[in-house]
């Protein structure tokens, strides 16, 4: 395995799908973290079927992708905050219609956007093989961008998180900051975009996160455990896809799935003591 992971490394699509890998690998689960303590994971699948009809909106304008995408997101995500705080409908509902609609109007203009010279499986279930140097570049800076900003505000993320009426008792700004979670999740999925695909990433946010609050550590440290169980199994994923000429992007979640099973199975054989 090892020398194959060296010939890995040594071809140029597989360096710019190991940068983009890596990227992703951080974003994902450090967003998908507050969305899990939130237990609000679906916003995720939200997320990813609205970015779907950003892609055909992007075919249909001829623009890049993943900007229409992440502009479609946001302007949808931040319409999500702004219901779910008015109270108007209960948020899983409010999520539900934004995730089924989101996904109808993409089915709907996919259909109006027939014809173009573009392969839309790549947006669904993702080709990292297939990133250019600009996508590389644009991943490697959103991504920056994302990371810093959650660093910054880590704190105040992690009370909303956990009890908005005590961090807003706190002075806490709670709507700016879902309003801002929010945002960084639709960066992160446009990012994830050509790694998993739109119809995956949700997974790559919750999978990892999952697996690592097996072992009961602390949020830090789940986050730690949860970047290095999404950094391992893009890694692995992608190996197991070039070696066996498997969809990367299914690969890599399938991997995911594989670390959550192995850490269930050992929290029950070396249980944490309280």
């Amino acid at each position: 395995m090892l020398n194959s992971l060296v010939e890995l490394v040594s071809l140029g699509f597989m360096q710019r799908a190991l940068v983009v890998g890596l990227v992703v690998g951080v974003v994902a689960p450090t967003i998908g973290l507050f969305f899990v303590v939130r237990r609000y994971s679906a916003m995720a699948d939200t997320l990813a079927h609205v970015s779907l009809a950003g892609v055909a909106v992007s075919l249909l304008a001829g623009t890049a992708a993943i900007p229409t995408a992440l502009v479609v997101s946001v302007v949808s995500v931040l319409g999500i905050e702004q219901l779910r705080e008015k109270k108007v409908l209960s948020a899983d509902t409010i999520v539900s219609l934004f995730l089924f609609g989101g996904l109808a109007l993409g089915v709907v203009l996919l259909g109006l956007a027939h014809g173009h010279n573009v392969n839309i499986v790549n947006y669904l279930f993702g080709n990292i093989l297939t990133v250019t140097s600009t996508d590389v570049l644009n991943i490697v800076i959103l991504g920056a961008v994302v990371v810093l900003i959650t660093m910054f505000c880590w704190r105040q993320l992690f009370a909303v998180s956990l009890d908005e009426d005590t961090a807003r008792a706190s002075g806490i700004k709670v709507g700016l900051l879902n309003r801002v979670l929010a945002i960084l999740g639709a960066a992160t999925i446009a990012i994830a975009m050509n790694v998993v695909g739109v119809l995956l990433i949700g997974a790559l946010m919750v999978i990892p996160v999952l697996a690592a609050m097996q072992f009961k550590v602390g949020f830090k440290r789940t986050w730690g455990l949860a970047t290095t169980i999404s950094l391992l199994s893009i890694v692995l994923g992608l190996w197991l896809s070039y070696q066996f000429n498997l969809a990367s992007g299914g690969t890599i979640v399938l991997v995911t799935i594989g670390c959550f099973i192995l850490s269930s199975i050992w929290a029950k054989i070396y249980p944490v003591k309280s």
